[in-house]
């Protein structure tokens, strides 16, 4: 049973993870190149554009587009196996969690989806945002990622304490349910990041700039557990169905 999950987890993460590379090819790295050139324009302001090419733009030229097809690949590529971990991590907790997820049928992937991206995306990032190119980080890599760890758990902890508090109010009231539902993720949302130092700052960039690269990040995180639970809903409905079709089929194949 858990090998079926596995397989439409699988399958959903290729499909999320293709969409995911293509965003990342199309929009995510041209828009830190160019946050890496303004910050590179902004850092050598004073130069006043002297040129010193020498007759080397064709080489130069060359190395950018090799360099940039490499990145396009790397991005890509890395973009699929993020979300088919994604999507391996989502079905083995769906099998695992299910039945204790509020919902019928699909819904229940749509919750788990939800706290999946609350968990390990939306929380962490209260305390430790997307860093733009050119950030100036607080922490060295070890020390954040183990605020990360650690904040994963955080957001998995909400997560339980939202869902819980949507299935016991619910009982009487939806609308209630979901106002009980909010009120974990409303709070952590408004606390964490007045409790917590800033811990990236991004000196040559504007604030209005980092605002819509890290809410890009974010939107392109949420759309791929989003895909997930899509597509693998999808992969479940059509495997329904042809197990349907076979057993309607048997009667007319044996007789």
């Amino acid at each position: 049973m858990i090998a079926d999950y596995l397989k439409r987890g699988v399958f959903a993460g290729v499909v999320a993870g293709l969409a995911y590379g293509l965003y990342m090819v199309f929009v995510g790295n041209p828009f830190s190149e160019y946050l890496h050139d303004a910050g590179h324009d902004h850092g050598h302001g004073d130069d006043h554009g002297h040129g010193h090419d020498h007759g080397h733009g064709h080489d130069h030229g060359h190395e950018h587009a090799v360099s940039e097809t490499t990145n396009f690949v790397v991005s890509a590529g890395s973009g699929v196996l993020w979300a088919i971990f994604l999507g391996g991590l989502f079905a083995v907790a769906l099998y695992v969690l299910e039945p204790t997820l509020p919902g019928r049928d699909g819904v229940a992937s749509y919750v788990l989806a939800g706290a999946g991206f609350l968990s390990i995306s939306a929380t962490p990032w209260l305390v430790l945002p997307p860093a733009a190119p050119g950030a100036e980080q607080l922490y060295s890599i070890n020390e954040r990622l183990a605020i990360y760890v650690g904040l994963i758990a955080l957001g998995i902890l909400v997560s339980a304490l939202a869902i819980g508090a949507y299935k016991r109010a619910a009982t009487r009231h939806r609308g209630l349910g979901l106002v009980a539902g909010a009120v974990p993720i409303v709070a952590i949302v408004a606390v964490l990041p007045l409790a917590t130092p800033t811990v990236v700052t991004h000196p040559d960039l504007s604030s209005d700039v980092v605002s819509v690269y890290q809410a890009l990040a974010a939107f392109s995180q949420a759309g791929i557990w989003l895909l997930i639970a899509a597509s693998f809903n999808w992969a479940r409905r059509r495997s329904g169905a042809v197990r349907t079709t076979e057993m309607n089929e048997t009667p007319l194949t044996s007789s």
